[in-house]
């Protein structure tokens, strides 16, 4: 796409340089030559400065109230040991897939009363 608009800026320039070239002294060619010429480099200016797209992370942290001790994650459906990449946090609740049975349900804090 940027090679296009290069070429229509060269076209533009081009043109430009014709008209104040060939102006034999009439203003009106000289005015369109010079307008010729700076949307040429304004078409340059334009493409140049397009925002770079960078890419971005977002790491979501989870403080856990309480007592909390470490057990290993098994799936609910089929007790496969689970493992850390199976785990995902989606809009705030905690999300398991089982890359064994190929199920995926919500995990539920069980009361504490």
């Amino acid at each position: 796409m940027k090679i296009v608009v290069y070429i229509v800026a060269v076209l533009l320039g081009f043109m430009g340089l014709m008209f104040i070239i060939g102006a034999q002294g009439q203003v009106i060619r000289f005015v369109v030559g010079g307008v010729l010429l700076v949307a040429a480099g304004v078409v340059i200016y334009l493409t140049r400065m397009q925002p770079q797209v960078t890419q971005t992370t977002n790491v979501q942290k989870i403080d856990l109230s309480g007592n909390v001790s470490l057990e290993k994650l098994k799936c609910q459906n089929c007790s496969a040991p689970l493992e850390k990449n199976s785990i995902e946090v989606k809009a705030g609740a905690i999300f398991v897939h089982c890359p064994y049975c190929d199920t995926s349900y919500q995990i539920e804090e069980a009361p504490k009363w």
